[in-house]
C-alpha cells in the first residue's frame, strides 16, 4: 500500500495552494500528472478495502476534470481486483482533457462501460465512491450534480470521497447548496483547510491523507513564494505538542507559584456562568481563583465551591483590591449589560493585566474602539458579528476571513468558537482545532473555555500558547466526556477530564 500517515500533518492548505503544490511537483520535479493521479486512486482504493474489507459491490460517480480521472482509475483498479463495479458520469467523457483522458482509457481497458447519471438511477451497492468535484468548487451545486449528491446521501451505502466531499468548499468548509456526507475522505498532497471547520468535519468523516510521494522540497518552495496568499498556511492544533509546557510540579511549591485568577461576572440570575469559569480555572491548575460578583451571590458561591473565593462587588472601590491581587482577569461570564457591568468592564480595560474577554463583555466591548495584544477574545459567531458590525451568516460564510478581520481590529489572540474552532495568535497566524463534538452545544461551554485559558495564563504560560492550549484542552475534554453519548453533555462534565489532561 502507498505510504500513509498515522497522524495527519499539521499544515492545512487552500485550494489555490494545493494547485500550486501540484504544479511544482509536475513542472519543477518532473512528476507526470497521471502518475500522481494513479497514486491517488491506488491509495484511495486501498483505504476503501481497509475500511470495508468485505465489500464486493462498488459504484463510482465521476464529474469532470482530474477528480473524475481519480475515480475512473479507482474503478479500473477495483474491477481488476474482482469487485463488482459500476460507474456513472455527470460530465461527458468526450469533454475530458489531459490526464483525465488517460484515466478514462484505463477504465475502458478494464472493460467497464460507464453510464450517464440520471436521478432515476437507484444506487444499491455496498460502497459509493464520490469523484464528482475536486477542490476548485466555488459555486452552488445544482441540476444533475445536486441530484447525484442527494442520491449518494440518501443511499444506505458507505461513502468514500476522493480528495474532498463533493459540494464542500475547500477554503471555507461551507456546503455549496448540497454536499456529500462521507464516511471517509482520502485526500492528497495537502490537507484542505475547509475540511476542518464549519461543515467540513461533518461532511468529511474519517480523513486519510497521502502526500503522493512528492518531494518534501515541494512544500518548502511553496513557503518561499512571494505571494502571502500562497505562502501562508493554516495549522492544526495538536495537544501532544502544546502540553509540553505542563511540566511536573516541584514538591517545594505553593499556591502562590501558580497564579491568581479573578473572574468578573455573575449578574443577578447568572451566577452559574461565573462559577463554571472559576472552577475551570482551578481545575487546570491556577493556584487561587476569586470571583467578583453581585453581593447577593457571594455567600452562595462560597458554599457550593468553597475552594473559590467569592466577593460581593457593587462599586469600583470594592473591585480594586481584587484586581491588585490578581495575575489575570477573565470578564464576561454572566456579566450582563447593565450599568454595573459597564462600570466593571471599563475599569478592567484600564488595568495592565492579561485579560480573557467573553460573553457580555464582548457585547459591551463592541461599544469601544480599543485593541490590545494583552487580551484574549473568545467570541462565538453571533458575538463576532457584533464586533465586526455584520451578521453571523457573514461570519460563518468564511470563518478564516472573519478571524483575520477580528485580529486586525483587536490585535490580541482571538478564538472564533464553533465546529472547528479557529485561533488567531498575536502575529495573526491562524490555527484550527479539529477536536470537539456536537454535545458541546449546551449552555456553559464557553464559560468553561474562558476559565481554562485564564487558568493557564495565571500559571505563567505565554498568552499565545495558553490560548491554543486552552482551546485544545477544552475540546479534548469534551470529546472524552461525550463517550459514549454526546446528547446531554453538560459543561461541568468536562471538569474531571480537564484535570486529567493537564497532568500528562
Amino acid at each position: 500500500m502507498p505510504h500513509s500517515f498515522k497522524y495527519l500533518p499539521v499544515e492545512l492548505y487552500s485550494a489555490e495552494q494545493v494547485r500550486e503544490l501540484d504544479r511544482i511537483a509536475i513542472e519543477e520535479f518532473d512528476i507526470l500528472g497521471y502518475t500522481l493521479m494513479h497514486r491517488a486512486a491506488t491509495y484511495s482504493y486501498q483505504t476503501l478495502k481497509q475500511k470495508w474489507p468485505n465489500a464486493k459491490s462498488i459504484t463510482v460517480l465521476c464529474g469532470g476534470g482530474n477528480n473524475a480521472g481519480d475515480g475512473y482509475v479507482l474503478a479500473g483498479l477495483a474491477k481488476e481486483d474482482g469487485k463488482q463495479v459500476s460507474v456513472y458520469y455527470l460530465s461527458d467523457p468526450k469533454k475530458l482533457n489531459g490526464d483525465a483522458v488517460t484515466a478514462y482509457k484505463y477504465l475502458q481497458a478494464s472493460n467497464i462501460n460507464p453510464s450517464k447519471f440520471s436521478s432515476k438511477n437507484v444506487i444499491d451497492v455496498e460502497v459509493i465512491v464520490d469523484a464528482i468535484f475536486g477542490t476548485g468548487l466555488d459555486r452552488d451545486v445544482e441540476g444533475d450534480y445536486a441530484d447525484a449528491i442527494n442520491a449518494i446521501n440518501s443511499s444506505s451505502a458507505s461513502v468514500l470521497s476522493m480528495d474532498i466531499p463533493s459540494g464542500l468548499n475547500a477554503d471555507t468548509g461551507n456546503i455549496m447548496n448540497t454536499a456529500v456526507k462521507a464516511d471517509m475522505t482520502s485526500t492528497f498532497i495537502g490537507l484542505k483547510k475547509g475540511m476542518f471547520t464549519a461543515d467540513g468535519a461533518e461532511c468529511s468523516g474519517e480523513i486519510k491523507f497521502y502526500d503522493l510521494d512528492i518531494p518534501e522540497e515541494t512544500y518548502e518552495r511553496l513557503k518561499k513564494n512571494d505571494n502571502k496568499n500562497i505562502s501562508d498556511t493554516v495549522s492544526r492544533l495538536e495537544l501532544n505538542s502544546l502540553n509540553s509546557v505542563l511540566t511536573k510540579r516541584q514538591r517545594n511549591s505553593h499556591k502562590g507559584h501558580y497564579g491568581h485568577v479573578l473572574i468578573i461576572g455573575g449578574d443577578e440570575g447568572y451566577l452559574g456562568a461565573a462559577r463554571m469559569a472559576a472552577e475551570a480555572a482551578a481545575r487546570v491548575g491556577a493556584g487561587l481563583v476569586s470571583i467578583a460578583t453581585r453581593s447577593s451571590h457571594a455567600s452562595l458561591l462560597s458554599t457550593i465551591r468553597p475552594e473559590i473565593m467569592s466577593k460581593g462587588v457593587e462599586t469600583l472601590g470594592e473591585l480594586m483590591p481584587l484586581i491588585k491581587q490578581a495575575n489575570v482577569i477573565a470578564i464576561g461570564p454572566g456579566l450582563g449589560q447593565s450599568e454595573w457591568a459597564k462600570l466593571l468592564l471599563a475599569r478592567v480595560l484600564e488595568s495592565k493585566l492579561p485579560l480573557v474577554i467573553d460573553a457580555d463583555a464582548l457585547n459591551l466591548l463592541d461599544e469601544d474602539e480599543q485593541s490590545s495584544a494583552n487580551w484574549v477574545l473568545t467570541p462565538h459567531p453571533g458575538e463576532a458579528a457584533r464586533l465586526l458590525q455584520t451578521d453571523s451568516q457573514t461570519i460563518q460564510a468564511d470563518r478564516f476571513q472573519s478571524i483575520k478581520q477580528l485580529h486586525e481590529k483587536y490585535k490580541g489572540p482571538v478564538v472564533l468558537k464553533g465546529s472547528g474552532s479557529l485561533v488567531s495568535d498575536i502575529e495573526g497566524k491562524v490555527f484550527v482545532c479539529d477536536k470537539g463534538n456536537a454535545g458541546m452545544s449546551s449552555g456553559g461551554m464557553g464559560d468553561v473555555l474562558t476559565g481554562v485559558i485564564a487558568g493557564l495564563i495565571a500559571q505563567g504560560i505565554e498568552i499565545n500558547h495558553a490560548t491554543k492550549l486552552g482551546v485544545c484542552l477544552h475540546a479534548t475534554a469534551a470529546d472524552r466526556a461525550a463517550v459514549p453519548d454526546e446528547r446531554g453533555l453538560l459543561a461541568l462534565d468536562l471538569m474531571p477530564h480537564l484535570r486529567n489532561l493537564v497532568n500528562p
